[in-house]
């Protein structure tokens, strides 16, 4: 088990599909140069306007497979038909350079992280409402009516994964959820831990 200084640490960021977790560390990393967020490996095709290395490093199954029999993935799961996961060398390599690692992933590759770094810190982002989240999802303009309603489905079993956080945040307003996740990331001023929220309705 590897463990992390408090001045770099490991941020594990999980929401469903729509919730806004890659918005917000994208976010977080360029307001810090003390941040970063892993770049996660996926087999699923590109989408207009990302860039490999940037958003995603793109390999195809065989790659991926590969990297995994090699035990080169922290974590790795496959959702949707695709594989995603973080490379060990992409934490690892960060934290050697003082830099902190916020990571995008969802409750699967959440408890492979917490299982090889036992510092650190992981942060449930949930939407105000399954209603709201829907018109997220719809507005994003990717999937038919039947897309929809899995990932919806999806992400009701995805959010009943929140009390194996540390903490929750609703994000309401993205500003607000951005200024709260910094507080927590680079000032130690937590949000609502998971043991005392009341999560109402979304699961």
């Amino acid at each position: 088990m590897e463990r992390v200084s408090h001045q770099a640490q490991v941020f594990i960021l999980s929401a469903p599909s729509g919730g806004g977790k890659s918005s917000l560390a994208r976010a977080l990393a360029e307001n810090c140069d003390r941040v970063m967020t892993s770049v996660s490996h996926t087999t699923r095709n590109i989408r207009p306007g990302e860039t490999d290395g940037v958003d995603y490093n793109f390999v195809d199954v065989d790659t991926f497979e590969r990297m995994i029999g090699a035990g080169e993935f922290v974590e790795y799961a496959n959702v949707f038909g695709q594989y995603y996961g973080t490379s060990r060398e992409a934490i690892v390599g960060n934290l050697a350079a003082g830099k902190s690692v916020v990571l995008d992933i969802d409750w699967q590759g959440a408890r492979q992280v917490r299982d090889a770094f036992e510092d650190a810190v992981s942060i449930y982002i949930l939407p105000p409402s399954l209603e709201v989240l829907a018109e997220r999802l719809s507005a994003r303009g990717r999937e038919d009516d039947k897309q929809l309603q899995e990932r919806l489905s999806k992400a009701s079993s995805e959010m009943s994964h929140f009390n194996e956080y540390d903490y929750l945040m609703i994000n309401t307003h993205f500003e607000d959820a951005l200024l709260e996740l910094e507080n927590l990331v680079l000032n130690g001023k937590c949000p609502t831990s998971a043991d005392n929220f009341d999560v109402g309705g979304l699961v």
